[in-house]
Formats: C-alpha cells, structure tokens, sequence
C-alpha cells in the first residue's frame, strides 16, 4: 500500500459517496461533493492508493480565520496505518496556510483518543442544539 495525498484533490462524487458510505454506515449516497466543497470549504485532503480514493477530510471554515474539520473517513482497510493522522495533520497544514487561526472538530465519544491523543486537538467546552 502506497498512500498519497492531495490538499484540494479532484473529487469524484461517486467515490467520495462510496468512502462516505464505507466510513459512517448507510447507502451510498448522491451528495454532490464537489458543489458543496467548492461552496463551504477553504480544502480537503483526499488520500489515494494506487488511483483510489481511501481517505479523506473536509476543511470548512467562516470565511475568516476559524475552520472546521468535517467528515474524516478512511477506508477500512486502510485504518491503522496513520492515514487519517495524516489527513488531518495535513487539513489543519492547508488552513494555516490559507489564513486560518483556529482548527475546530467535534466528534463522538468513540473517536475522542483519535482526536485528542494522535492528532494534537484539546478538549475545550463546547455545546450543541440538535435541529
């Protein structure tokens, strides 16, 4: 396995579909990725091996100097090999680069080791209005 990574990467929505199915459970959808990250994000960084699509994260922001980190999936049998360590090192690189002070990421209690310990992110106090 040779993994390589692309900040801003071609998406293929059928492929990021299929990734986000894999990674989160469900159908495979019919979001229109590549609409939605031209709209809403400052980047993403999309992992390949050998021309497939096995990891990626998307970097949205406000505009100014917040960011905010959004659907991190790997492929399964790409998991624990560092990949979405390095998607994510990577995402909080290209936002830095792009003028962003702040990287933001909420995730389930699951992923708090992840997120906390592998990829340098401290708990802060936060909160959430389900709508």
């Amino acid at each position: 396995m040779t993994i390589t990574y692309e900040w801003r990467g071609d998406i293929d929505n059928g492929a990021l579909n299929a990734l986000h199915a894999e990674g989160f459970g469900g159908p495979v959808g019919v979001v229109d990725w590549r609409g939605r990250l031209e709209r809403h994000s400052v980047g993403w960084v999309c992992a390949w091996d050998r021309g497939e699509l096995v990891g990626f994260v998307n970097v949205a922001w406000d505009g100014g100097v917040h960011a905010f980190l959004l659907d991190t999936v790997v492929a399964t049998r790409c998991r624990g090999c560092g990949v979405g360590t390095t998607l994510v090192r990577l995402a909080a690189e290209g936002a830095r680069s792009a003028g962003c002070h702040w990287l933001h990421v909420d995730f389930e209690e699951h992923l708090r080791a992840f997120h906390l310990d592998a990829c340098g992110f401290r708990a802060t106090a936060a909160g959430l209005i389900a709508l």
